[in-house]
């Protein structure tokens, strides 16, 4: 008897729990009362950080970064007689530009990291970078002023120009000694942003 009652028992729990949960095809479908199910959506910068509408691919150019600017455009910016060098350091592919190689000089460096877009820089303001300073954008792509020290009083700034919400391009700027407080480093690194963005986006 005790084990009659123990079979209908368990018949009557697995008719409950068929009750319970609808099923389509076979498949458990959710309940009205049930939670909905969750769509996730891509992730986009955390607030405060300038979003990249239009993301470039950079992969090219990290196989070979001294294609990211042109002999004219070095010219534009340090003068005529350019050199470009490449160089793999920690901090990715880049290469400098430099007139016999003396300042004035411009890096351009590619990240190899996952995540190196304008996010990572804002969340180190204060901390890890003592100067982070948005610039005015170019054509929509945010240029950002970042320094774990600042030096413009010494003539040189780094910009990080974001092509996509987790890829960005550091560009370093040294001012010749001549220069050096008659303008800002840092708008001169902005103007080489700009025809590194021009040349990065033809080449996409």
């Amino acid at each position: 008897m005790r084990r009659a009652i123990l079979v209908l028992g368990a018949a009557a729990l697995a008719v409950l729990s068929a009750c319970s949960t609808p099923t389509v095809n076979g498949s458990p479908t959710p309940t009205s009362g049930g939670p909905s199910p969750s769509v996730s959506n891509p992730a986009g910068p955390p607030p405060g950080v300038p979003k990249v509408e239009h993301p470039i691919d950079v992969s090219r150019f990290k196989q070979a970064p001294c294609t990211a600017l042109t002999k004219a455009q070095a010219d534009e910016l340090l003068g005529t007689t350019t050199e470009s060098k490449p160089r793999d350091g920690a901090a990715g592919p880049a290469c400098r530009w430099s007139v016999a190689s003396f300042t004035p000089t411009v890096d351009v460096i590619f990240s190899n990291l996952g995540d190196s877009g304008t996010a990572k820089f804002y969340a180190g303001k204060g901390t890890t970078y003592k100067l982070l300073e948005p610039l005015e954008p170019v054509d929509g792509y945010p240029v950002t002023a970042y320094g774990i020290v600042d030096r413009r009083a010494e003539g040189a700034c780094s910009v990080i120009l974001g092509a996509s919400d987790t890829q960005g391009v550091s560009i370093d700027l040294a001012q010749s000694a001549a220069n050096v407080g008659k303008k800002d480093p840092c708008a001169a690194a902005r103007e080489a942003a700009i025809r590194v963005l021009a040349t990065i986006r033809e080449g996409n």
